[in-house]
């Protein structure tokens, strides 16, 4: 066990980061942001107009980060190292986010058949004033895929709460022909980036 300056917060539902946190041993407490249905979340992920992916997936990223910063100070929790991070899935400059129906989700998986899209990853660690942020940036292709199998895939619970609609980790790896780029980073969090910006944080791996 390392010790407790070593541990950091996390900032994510995503479960798949979590994993991927544990695969390079790092320890880690959830901190969550609030989701409260009457109120709203405390970070919007509504995108402003005119606004590129890249920049929207770090501006969203860095607002989760400061916003549990401040959830840390008011439940006086114990001063730690926070990590956040988001993903977003674009193709011709749109952004796809998570689809809210099935019919919003088909029409995403037909747009991303047959064509390249691209998986944005933007991670955040954050203590007291000091910030470190890297975007990430993979390639995804996808076979031509048949109205049936859009249906199938579609029919699934697998699309609606993941950007672009499909996960790479599940089903939907059968559609994809090539990556170029960063596997975990597709998944939600690049192990290759984060692990860097941990070592520079003073957070020792292996």
């Amino acid at each position: 066990m390392k010790p407790p300056a070593h541990k950091i917060y996390l900032a994510s539902k995503s479960p798949r980061r979590r994993e991927l946190l544990r695969q390079i041993g790092v320890e880690f407490e959830l901190l969550l942001l609030r989701d409260d249905p009457a109120r709203g979340p405390e970070v919007s992920e509504a995108v402003i107009a005119g606004e590129t992916p890249e920049n929207y997936v770090a501006r969203v990223t860095l607002e989760k980060a400061n916003a549990a910063k401040r959830a840390m100070r008011m439940r006086r929790l114990p001063t730690r190292l926070i990590l956040t991070a988001d993903t977003t899935v674009t193709i011709d400059g749109r952004i796809l986010g998570k689809p809210a129906d099935q019919a919003e989700a088909r029409e995403m998986i037909r747009t991303l058949s047959g064509r390249t899209h691209q998986v944005l990853t933007s991670v955040v660690l954050i203590q007291d004033e000091e910030i470190r942020q890297i975007t990430q940036q993979s390639d995804v292709t996808f076979a031509a895929l048949t109205e049936d199998e859009i249906a199938a895939y579609c029919s699934l619970k697998e699309p609606y709460d993941k950007a672009g609609g499909y996960g790479i980790q599940g089903m939907a790896a059968m559609f994809i022909q090539q990556i170029s780029g960063s596997y975990s980073g597709i998944m939600g969090l690049p192990i290759h980036e984060t692990s860097q910006l941990l070592r520079q944080a003073g957070i020792p791996l292996l």
